[in-house]
């Protein structure tokens, strides 16, 4: 077991101009190839399922397929963040765990999200595509004038006409080389800005638009009720584990004294034998109650701050463990705690479940945003579902307004990141 560490400003550089117009270009036509085909299937799946309705079988699939659109939508939402900087809030209104076919179906459709997401496909695939492909068309039709002018032209017998210049000898190819060079300048920015459109236009859809206010006295109800939840079960487990732990462990202990007192006379040997368990004892319940103030509060969150506690943390896991923290000063004491736990919970689910065997971790601050990413190389298939430890994760973080993405795909690798807005001081 090893851990590596990193701190400070090893944050990597803002790329320059030209990776950035390559990287607008390469995931523009990644988000072209994937936009049209993606929000086609969707739409039609929801189309026709929303059709069955009314005689039985769309009851049945339009969850499923609403799911798939929220699974769509969410990746999209991901990539928006990513890639072009642009946040979209997921305000999906929450199911009841067990519920039925019917519930869940009509719950979806009641919900304004759902047919923000129903609204945003068709457009996703038209204007959403066409924004896309430009981000790379920018790039690669001056690349056109080039070859034009290495040669090209000499393919066609007819004049060939790049942009408004008419190629008919060699001397008109480098008049279109040099109306390359020009569209190749203007596409260093409008390559990047086409990009950053696309993923506008998907924030304007899948946003909350008007009902944003509405929305937020409902996820500020949910999160309290969860918030207030979770401290009496939090309750609960230490009254259970001071009572089955060191509780039971101290009343020993004063039974064994007394044992202990009556012997001294009688039988000292035995009295020297039942003190020797009684210190064992009296150990055994030092270590659970330091175990248990650990859980409510590790000493080391405390004293050294959170990249410290997480550090200690990756030090406890039994696979190697990379850990990238830059924090340029302190949250609130809540707010540290709940990010801790967040990543506590993440790495265990990581070493229990997905057969990981390394773990990476950056945490930096950024934008007002405290911001968490665990990956690991196992498996995948994780999911954000009703009874899994990371819906519980979820809850947690919206108490503070935190959101959470899990990327884990089949085969992995799982990358969980989570992101609180806060303050450092």
């Amino acid at each position: 077991m090893s851990i590596e560490t990193k701190s400070g400003t090893g944050r990597p550089q803002t790329p320059g101009r030209t990776r950035s117009v390559a990287l607008s270009a390469v995931r523009g036509l990644a988000l072209a190839l994937i936009s049209l085909p993606g929000a086609v299937i969707c739409f039609c799946l929801t189309v026709v399922s929303i059709a069955l309705i009314p005689i039985g079988v769309g009851i049945v699939t339009t969850s499923w397929v609403l799911t798939g659109v929220r699974a769509f939508a969410d990746w999209r939402r991901l990539l928006a963040a990513e890639w072009g900087g642009v946040r979209i809030p997921r305000a999906y209104r929450p199911l009841p765990g067990g519920a039925n076919p019917w519930a869940r179906t009509f719950g979806m459709l009641r919900d304004p999200a759902t047919w923000r997401d129903v609204l945003w496909l068709p457009v996703d695939m038209t204007a959403g595509f066409v924004s896309a492909l430009l981000a790379v068309a920018l790039v690669l039709y001056p690349l056109e004038g080039f070859v034009i002018a290495a040669g090209l032209w000499r393919a066609w017998d007819d004049t060939y006409w790049y942009g408004f210049v008419p190629v008919t000898d060699q001397i008109t190819a480098l008049y279109a080389a040099v109306l390359g060079a020009a569209l190749l300048v203007a596409a260093v920015r409008l390559s990047p800005l086409a990009l950053k459109a696309h993923f506008r236009l998907t924030g304007a859809l899948l946003g909350s638009g008007q009902g944003e206010l509405a929305e937020r006295v409902r996820v500020l109800t949910e999160t309290r009720r969860d918030a207030v939840d979770t401290s009496a079960a939090e309750l609960r487990r230490i009254e259970r584990d001071l009572h089955d732990g060191a509780q039971a462990r101290l009343v020993a202990v004063g039974m064994d004294l007394g044992t202990i007192e009556a012997l001294l006379e009688k039988d000292p040997a035995k009295a020297r034998e039942l003190l020797a368990q009684t210190r064992q004892s009296s150990a055994d319940a030092l270590t659970e109650l330091r175990e248990l103030v650990r859980g409510i509060h590790p000493p080391v969150l405390a004293e050294r701050g959170l990249g410290d506690a997480v550090r200690a943390l990756a030090l406890r896991l039994p696979v190697p463990v990379e850990v990238e923290v830059d924090l340029p000063g302190r949250a609130e004491a809540p707010v540290e705690s709940a990010a801790y736990f967040a990543v506590s919970e993440t790495l265990t689910n990581a070493v229990k479940h997905s057969g990981a065997d390394r773990i990476w971790i950056d945490m930096h601050y950024a934008e007002g945003r405290l911001r968490v990413c665990v990956t690991d190389n196992g498996k995948g298939g994780a999911v954000v579902g009703a009874g899994s430890g990371l819906a519980g994760l979820e809850r947690r973080l919206g108490t503070f307004d935190g959101v959470l993405a899990v990327s884990s795909p089949a085969g992995g690798p799982t990358m969980v990141t989570m992101e609180i807005p806060c303050a450092l001081s």
